[in-house]
């Protein structure tokens, strides 16, 4: 079902549209995309699916940017808020059910900054998460994941260029309070793995078991 969801920026209202389709586990997904691409990217539909399938709420949606037209991210304000609008919307579907945070590199970041400054989720999962520009690891963006104190689980490919190299991503994660990850071997930033051609759709859907597994502890 597609829906609208009213966001307050500090330019105005807007809204943004969504995915919603209504599970049965009393557990609320919300899917994020990238810098790159929009809700409807075949990854982000694969891996909703894949989720609804196994008795998941989730609820894809886009940022403002998207919706205007535009190709590259907006304030991280605006995400921000984005975050907390939807979060909002989710919980009045379902005031009981447990929300989680999910988002692929950049809408993964942009959910980690929101709760960083407090919003309130269960847990985060990011579905590669952009540790710094490739060729830029002098300046990663972690300086507020230690203070998260929800669960935070990272998905990630080996050979990201986002997140080389990998030993600075572990130091980051030893430094947060309650993470983990589950790697990709060989995968890039989108998981793709050298010598392997599977659809979007397909990899996205095959993180599903991850994520129901993480939400289900």
């Amino acid at each position: 079902m597609t829906v609208q969801i009213p966001v307050a920026l500090p330019t105005g209202a807007v809204t943004v549209s969504g995915d919603w389709t209504e599970g049965r586990s009393g557990d609320i997904v919300l899917i994020a995309h990238g810098a790159g691409a929009g809700k409807d990217h075949p990854f982000l539909v694969g891996l909703a699916e894949a989720l609804v399938a196994r008795g998941v709420s989730t609820l894809r949606f886009n940022f403002p940017y998207v919706e205007q037209g535009r190709r590259m991210p907006g304030p991280a304000a605006h995400a921000i808020a984005t975050w907390n609008a939807v979060v909002t919307w989710a919980r009045a579907q379902d005031p009981a059910a447990r929300v989680w945070a999910t988002g692929k590199s950049y809408g993964g970041r942009m959910a980690s900054m929101a709760v960083a400054e407090g919003l309130v989720v269960d847990g985060l999962a990011y579905l590669g998460y952009p540790l710094h520009a490739p060729g830029k690891p002098e300046k990663p963006r972690a300086e507020h994941l230690p203070a998260i104190t929800i669960p935070q689980l990272f998905i990630e490919g080996t050979n990201d260029p986002f997140i080389q190299p990998v030993e600075q991503f572990e130091a980051v994660l030893a430094t947060c309070q309650n993470a983990r990850v589950v790697w990709t071997e060989g995968g890039g930033h989108s998981f793709e793995v050298k010598g392997q051609k599977r659809p979007a759709a397909e990899v996205g859907a095959s993180f599903a078991p991850v994520i129901a597994e993480y939400i289900g502890r």
